[in-house]
């Protein structure tokens, strides 16, 4: 998995490149970004390329394909086990650090989820990532840089991975065997990343997308029953349940924006729709609507009553 594999990152990439060609490579770094941008996959580019020996992966050599298999037996992957990266987990990977190589020039590992290492697991791994054993090279990853240790963020070279551009998404989706329109419209609600491109280009999420968004916005409070059943139904599908407040925020920005940029809706498609919305809301009205969503998503993430908190909310979607 050569750097060309990876889209969107050409800053990035090139610091990494640019490391190996100077013999300046640090050891060890700290990958923040967005889910999905292409952090994971800039550090195996990265190790591939290092264990290559090239400031960019060949892809074919043995060595190359075992990183891409995930099968080096001098490439440790931690990630957390349940909601954390556990202190057992940190010593099981500074035991295998202390090793020898077995076939690469070091030892190379990455931690997934950086921000997931608590107080003991995260004190436990200072000194490694101080003085790794053996110029053993560290990748820490994470989509939420508030949440790492500040014991952890002062001992490693940081390097910020931008959210996508939605022409970068829209052009690996369809290079991926997707529909022009799919990958148009998956890209635009992809936020930036192309793991969430790829998930609403496959999981059905576009097909239901407008038989969701017109059974909210026609709630009414003088018939209040198809709001409490849809509350119920919603919440008791946690898995979906973000997926579905993520559509809403992007059609909710959609009205916010139709009366100044129409051409610039992410849920083009959908134009009659928003129009309707826009016609219904004043921009402050769409604006409290949208905080109040926001805000609903941050208790729903403390574990709230998810059907009182869609009861709440679809009652103020509701209110004219």
């Amino acid at each position: 998995m050569p750097f060309s594999d990876v889209i969107g990152q050409e800053r990035a990439l090139n610091v990494l490149s640019r490391s190996i060609t100077l013999n300046r490579v640090a050891h060890a770094y700290l990958f923040t970004g967005i889910e999905g941008c292409g952090k994971r996959k800039s550090a195996l580019s990265f190790v591939q390329a290092i264990f290559c020996g090239k400031p960019d992966a060949c892809g074919v050599c043995p060595s190359c394909k075992k990183v891409a298999s995930g099968q080096h037996p001098d490439l440790h992957i931690l990630e957390a086990d349940g909601a954390f990266i556990k202190i057992d987990q940190v010593r099981e990977l500074q035991k295998e650090l202390s090793y020898r190589p077995f076939e690469a020039p070091k030892k190379a590992c990455i931690i997934d989820g950086a921000e997931k290492l608590n107080q003991s697991s995260g004190n436990a791994l200072l000194k490694t990532l101080e003085e790794p054993p053996g110029d053993a090279l560290m990748i820490l990853l994470t989509a939420e840089r508030a949440g790492v240790l500040q014991t952890i963020l002062s001992r490693c070279q940081e390097l910020a991975f931008q959210p996508l551009s939605v022409e970068a998404v829209e052009g690996r989706l369809v290079r991926d065997g997707f529909s022009a329109e799919a990958a148009r419209i998956a890209a635009t609600l992809s936020g930036g990343s192309l793991k969430r491109g790829i998930e609403i280009a496959t999981e059905g999420v576009l097909a239901g997308r407008n038989e969701f968004l017109e059974r909210v916005t026609s709630f009414e409070l003088s018939n209040i029953a198809p709001l409490f059943a849809a509350s119920e139904e919603y919440a008791a599908d946690k898995d979906r349940l973000p997926e579905l407040l993520e559509l809403l925020l992007s059609f909710l920005r959609d009205v916010l924006i139709y009366r100044r940029t129409p051409e610039a809706l992410a849920n083009a498609d959908l134009a009659e729709l928003v129009a309707r919305e826009a016609a219904r809301f004043s921009e402050r009205r769409t604006m409290e609507l949208i905080e109040q969503l926001l805000d609903m998503r941050r208790q729903l993430a403390r574990n709230v009553n998810a059907r009182l908190a869609l009861e709440v909310f679809f009652m103020r979607l509701a209110a004219r």
